[in-house]
């Protein structure tokens, strides 16, 4: 396809006038004018076929040409619904090689996989295959690959500001809807305006979500185009139709203008009878007279055109005519003349999706399968990629093609991470081509089996978030498989079971591994371990780790007769429920019995279980072994993209982003977990969403951000899965760990108690046991404290000193009522533990508590000291609200800290006229993003300005902030600010 500027899709001349529709064209300026002044829009046009949609969208061309903002179009077509982002590629493909010196190699690389044109700017070593192809890079995680899109789309509209109009979008596939839904969630930071149309009876679930988020964000909108009424169809037709005419052409179009040019163009009588299909029967009969009008010539062509593509070059059309290209040439300029088919440079298209429409139900369907069969051989003959070529064959193709079921299965295989839905289609397509007798691939090396197709698809199916196809599809492979083909059903067991997990189904997925090894004669066998293997996972994430050993304990390190990749899962599983039996010396010799296996093992070996090594890197992570546990995070999500395997990636990213902020690297695992809840939310997994929302929350109150980790931690518990497992009381500890950062003290306490009353590991246990022992001492209850501590001693671990320092830090803050000094010396020793570990937000935790010891103490020098370290290590990690208690602490000893850029301003707290402005913003109520957008600037430089506001006005929150700000009043002298 090629992209255009400006709007042609074959819109209605723009001699003929448009009439009516003045409420849209008023939005379309309000929305143009935002657009204009940096900021983003998002439009939605919804009505029936020949509304007058195309129309629009080319008055919303014409109004962005005159404000000069660059306008490119494309749209989706009613043949070509699975081809992955075809709307998008025909709007923008054209227009990117001039862009390719800004986005860097590395986006380059990933938007190759989708856009042509930069596919072929690639040098030959780096060349990310014709799109469509087999893939030649690891496979791309739609996230990354829709942020790159956002990210060309910013660099596109960077001169001048941008209006993408993408028509048709009913027929579009779905990663292009997802691609949309990532753009109205996460708004291009341009002036960029998107609009597109649809209609809304063949509208998809996911389209008209997508329509109503951008209605709850700010700036988007739904504009219905409805019929016209019978004094604006009088309008349009002119005085020189009489009365009688127009009332008759009014009743039979409905005021639908598209149907009224239909049956205007003759004068034949209005046919009636019932509606078929889209048409009424008077619009159907005048495209069939209007058609049938052509020579037969003429008419061949159209119908091949019809068949060959939404916009076609004459060559194809006249493959599918088996006619010369010159015959082609001269019927087109006939189409042409009669207005069937419009010219856009060396191609054509219908003037209206309908038109083309009727042109192909026009032939008869023998004839079209022939003629998609003969457009399939030329575009395997000039080599055309797998996906181009898929769309004809699923028309054409016979059973028992072997080649066409290789070409589909190819193209799946090029999609599979990028638009995973589309793949799933062309797999049910190949398998559809396999005989039911037998297996295509069973004589033929290169081809798969119809049992290896499904287990494929049932991944895809996941993949792309339809879990229920996808437990479904594998359930189906287990009743086609011989009850005595072990091997095949443990596998294909194990895959519905992990599908039936993700759908929050434990119960389901445990008596269908039950049942598989009830089956089997010998339970301890070779063919048995992977239902074994998912039966510890399972109960693992009920935190049934005694379970867990009963299992463990049944299965020896190795044995001859496994494959290799068995050892290190069986590695990999055993050093947590060691850990929670309090077993250090036994977890850490697991650990690096694991480690060796792991480390020496090639990446396919660990893409057999992941589920396996994700509880390994758990491991780590529960032992305190951040450092480790991040190293082998980073692995592991780079195999589980490398394999496809995206539906364990968010679990996978949510340990990483654990691992970085406990690190003290919290902009890295801000940034992670921000992709691992939006290829969560791509999923549908409420499993996986509540794992990612729930380290979101959690970093974003490290980070300072307590209202925003409130919100992450309630929709996580909203979602309503989890409930009676680990990671659904995680989410309940992070809302309890927001609601104490938001000084809501009494609620954070109530949630407290209730999380502790849920399946929880022996570290959140004792953090909040640390935490609320903080709180109490901190409103002087010495009797509560003291609880909390003796709580929090009988989740200690001997010989796991990091994990202890939590238990020391809980007596400082005790200790700090009555004896401070004592205080100090037991902050101080768990600052050392933390040090050593490496836990950065800890360690500066523990020195800040040393510090207010000290100074309580008397000891006003190494209070200063110990205060500066937090102090730096908060600013170090980017912990803003930590690094403000700091700066209060140090103020309260008469230690200056210097405001950055206050003086001289006359403003409340020293601010700057900008952190003012922002400050002000927060009184209203105002997000990060919206303050973002109403100030200009990007979300980060919103945050850096926070973060100078919290320290300036020595709070901790944006309550902080609101409260300060209230007592101290607006500065009505400031110019500028009212």
């Amino acid at each position: 396809m090629e992209g255009r500027r400006g709007q042609d899709n074959g819109a209605s001349p723009s001699s003929v006038p448009l009439v009516g529709r003045r409420d849209v064209l008023r939005v379309f300026e309000e929305a143009l004018d935002a657009t204009a002044a940096d900021a983003f829009r998002f439009l939605a046009l919804v009505g029936e076929p020949g509304a007058g949609k195309t129309r629009l969208l080319n008055e919303l061309s014409n109004a962005a040409d005159a404000r000069k903002l660059a306008t490119l179009s494309g749209r989706a077509s009613e043949f070509e619904q699975e081809m992955p982002f075809g709307a998008v590629v025909d709007a923008l493909d054209d227009h990117l090689e001039e862009h390719v010196g800004d986005l860097g190699r590395g986006t380059v690389r990933l938007l190759g996989q989708v856009f042509p044109a930069l596919a072929a700017s690639l040098s030959d070593g780096e060349e990310a295959g014709p799109p469509g192809s087999a893939p030649v890079a690891t496979p791309v995680a739609r996230y990354q690959l829709y942020r790159a899109v956002r990210r060309l789309l910013e660099d596109v509209a960077a001169p001048s500001g941008l209006v993408l109009i993408l028509d048709d979008v009913h027929w579009a596939d779905n990663a292009t809807i997802e691609l949309l839904d990532h753009l109205v969630r996460h708004p291009p930071r341009a002036r960029v305006l998107i609009a597109v149309a649809y209609r809304p009876a063949q509208a998809s679930a996911r389209l008209a979500a997508l329509v109503q988020a951008s209605l709850r964000a700010e700036g988007g909108y739904r504009l219905p185009v409805g019929p016209l009424t019978q004094a604006e169809v009088a309008e349009l037709l002119g005085p020189e139709v009489s009365n009688a005419r127009c009332s008759e052409l009014y009743k039979a179009s409905g005021g639908n203008p598209f149907y009224l040019e239909a049956l205007a163009r003759t004068r034949e009588p209005l046919a009636a009878g019932d509606t078929e299909g889209e048409l009424p029967p008077a619009v159907r009969a005048a495209l069939q007279l209007e058609l049938s009008g052509l020579s037969p010539d003429a008419l061949l062509v159209a119908q091949s055109a019809a068949v060959a593509a939404d916009e076609f070059a004459p060559p194809l059309a006249a493959v599918a005519a088996e006619v010369s290209e010159r015959a082609a040439l001269a019927a087109l300029d006939e189409l042409v003349a009669r207005d069937i088919v419009r010219p856009r440079a060396e191609r054509f298209r219908f003037r209206h999706p309908l038109v083309r429409h009727a042109a192909y139900r026009s032939a008869a369907a023998g004839w079209r399968l022939a003629a998609h069969g003969r457009i399939a051989a030329y575009l395997t003959e000039i080599g055309a990629p797998a996906a181009v070529r898929a769309r004809h064959l699923e028309r054409s193709a016979r059973v028992g093609d072997r080649a066409a079921i290789a070409t589909l299965v190819e193209a799946a295989r090029a999609f599979a991470t990028q638009a995973p839905s589309t793949a799933a289609h062309w797999l049910k397509v190949a398998l559809g081509l396999m005989p039911v007798a037998g297996n295509a691939g069973d004589d033929d090396a290169s081809l798969p089996s119809r049992l290896e197709l499904m287990m494929e698809l049932a991944r895809v199916q996941t993949v792309g978030g339809h879990l229920t196809d996808g437990r479904e599809t594998a359930r189906n492979v287990l009743k086609m498989l011989p009850l005595d083909a072990y091997a095949q059903r443990a596998r294909a067991a194990r895959l519905a079971a992990l599908m039936e997990r993700q759908l929050d189904r434990p119960n389901e997925a445990r008596t269908l591994l039950l049942d598989e090894l009830r089956r089997m004669p010998d339970p301890r066998s070779p063919a048995a371990v992977p239902l074994r293997m998912r039966l510890i996972a399972e109960r693992m994430m009920r935190i049934d780790f005694r379970a867990a050993q009963a299992v463990l304990d049944l299965m020896p390190d190795s044995s001859e007769d496994w494959e290799p990749s068995l050892e290190l899962a069986v590695a990999a599983f055993r050093p947590m429920p060691a850990l929670a039996a309090g077993r250090i010396e036994d977890t850490l010799r697991y650990l690096a019995a694991a480690d060796r296996l792991v480390d020496a093992a090639p990446d396919e070996h660990l893409a057999e279980w992941m589920d396996a090594i994700a509880w390994l890197c758990w491991a780590e992570t529960f032992m305190g072994h951040f450092r480790s546990a991040s190293r082998r995070f980073e692995r592991a999500v780079n195999v589980a993209r490398t394999t496809g395997q995206l539906y364990v990636v968010p679990t996978l990213m949510a340990g990483l982003t654990r691992a970085y902020g406990m690190l003290g690297r919290l902009e890295e695992a801000a940034a992670v977990a921000e992709e691992a809840v939006e290829e969560a939310r791509l999923l549908h997994s409420g499993q996986q969403l509540v794992f990612a929302l729930t380290q979101q929350s959690l970093v974003a109150g490290w980070s300072g951000d307590d209202e925003t980790a409130l919100q992450h931690a309630e929709e996580a518990i909203e979602s309503g899965t989890g409930v009676g497992e680990w990671w659904g009381s995680m989410a309940r500890y992070a809302r309890a760990m927001a609601l104490i950062g938001l000084g809501r003290l009494e609620e954070g306490a109530q949630a407290v108690e209730a999380t502790m009353k849920g399946p929880l590991d022996q570290r959140t246990h004792l953090s909040l046991s640390e935490v609320m022992a903080g709180v109490e001492a901190g409103r002087g209850r010495a009797d509560a404290a003291r609880t909390w501590v003796e709580r929090g001693e009988h989740y200690v671990i001997p010989g796991l000193e990091a994990h202890n320092g939590l238990a020391q830090l809980a007596r400082a803050h005790l200790l700090q009522l009555t004896e401070p000094a004592a205080a100090a010396r037991e902050a101080l020793a768990a600052a050392e533990l933390f040090g050593e570990a490496g836990h950065r937000i800890d360690a500066g935790r523990a020195r800040m508590r040393a510090g207010q010891a000290q100074a309580a103490a008397g000891d006003r020098s190494a209070a200063r000291e110990q205060l500066r370290l937090a102090a730096d290590t908060f600013t170090d990690c980017g912990a803003r609200a930590l690094h403000a208690q700091a700066v209060r602490e140090q103020r309260k000893i008469g230690v200056r800290v210097p405001a950055r850029g206050g003086r001289g301003t006359g403003l409340p707290g020293g601010l700057s006229k900008r952190e003012y402005e922002v400050a002000s913003l927060v009184v209203e109520g105002c997000t990060n993003s919206q303050i973002a957008e109403r100030l200009f600037v990007s979300i980060r430089t919103v945050e850096t300005h926070l973060s100078h506001i919290f320290a300036k006005f020595g709070v901790s929150s944006r309550v902080g902030v609101v409260n300060a700000l209230t007592r101290n009043g607006p500065d009505p002298d400031v110019p500028g600010i009212g």
